[in-house]
């Protein structure tokens, strides 16, 4: 009886005196998504415990585990709609689950290769599924000042990313588009040198089993505060 008694005081002065090391952190991720995590008390740059990312306050897009500031073990991610998008393991590297897609996704793939028939083609992947992982490209542009002046509604925009056979970006860019016309307006090209490097590396799209260059087009709304959001 001495013993069990021991252990769960052990145990709880343990997870209190974890709880005083970390703290909650809550940060805005774009206009409609708030990470939530713990970070060390004495350095709130090393994220340590239990993640989540949440859409509009209610529904979850993201969750995981960070360890000394790496992400580690199983995340799972979804859309605003909470429909499972993609299960990684991080601490292995395998991909578990990535959702089927359709014409309705946002995302369209462009191969500068010719497909014969009989061909196998696979997509480039961003960990993080087709809604959280790709934030950040849309989250890092700003409406240049000359177009400030336009109703966003007679505006869109499409962001193009260029994945290398490596994996790797290798180019980005935002078309600005009249309305739901598809004219273009402008071509901005963003810097690639991107705040967070896991942003750089993608799973490359393949052709028969070998890696291919690819581009991604992400169809985007210019929201009122002159970012881009999914349509």
């Amino acid at each position: 009886m001495l013993r069990h008694l021991l252990l769960l005081t052990a145990l709880l002065f343990t997870t209190h005196c974890f709880a005083q090391d970390t703290i909650e952190v809550k940060r805005k991720l774009s206009g409609d998504v708030t990470e939530i995590f713990r970070a060390l008390a004495k350095d709130v740059s090393i994220r340590q415990g239990l993640f989540k990312a949440v859409y509009k306050k209610n529904r979850i897009v993201a969750t995981g585990a960070y360890e000394n500031d790496k992400k580690v073990s199983l995340w799972q991610f979804y859309d605003p709609k909470g429909t499972v998008m993609q299960t990684y393991d991080y601490s292995t590297g395998r991909l578990f689950y990535e959702a089927p897609e359709d014409t309705t996704s946002h995302l369209r793939y462009l191969a500068d290769k010719f497909l014969k028939e009989g061909d196998k083609v696979t997509k480039p992947i961003k960990v993080g599924g087709r809604y959280y992982g790709y934030l950040p490209y849309l989250n890092l542009f700003t409406l240049p000042k000359e177009y400030a002046y336009i109703n966003r509604n007679e505006l869109s925009a499409t962001v193009e990313l260029l994945v290398s056979p490596g994996g790797r970006l290798a180019d980005y860019k935002v078309n600005l588009l009249a309305g739901d016309t598809g004219v273009p307006l402008r071509t901005i090209n963003m810097n690639i040198k991107l705040p967070d490097p896991a942003d750089l590396v993608f799973i490359p799209a393949t052709l028969n089993g070998e890696p291919i260059a690819c581009r991604i087009i992400i169809a985007c709304i210019v929201t009122n505060a002159g970012h881009l959001a999914f349509e």
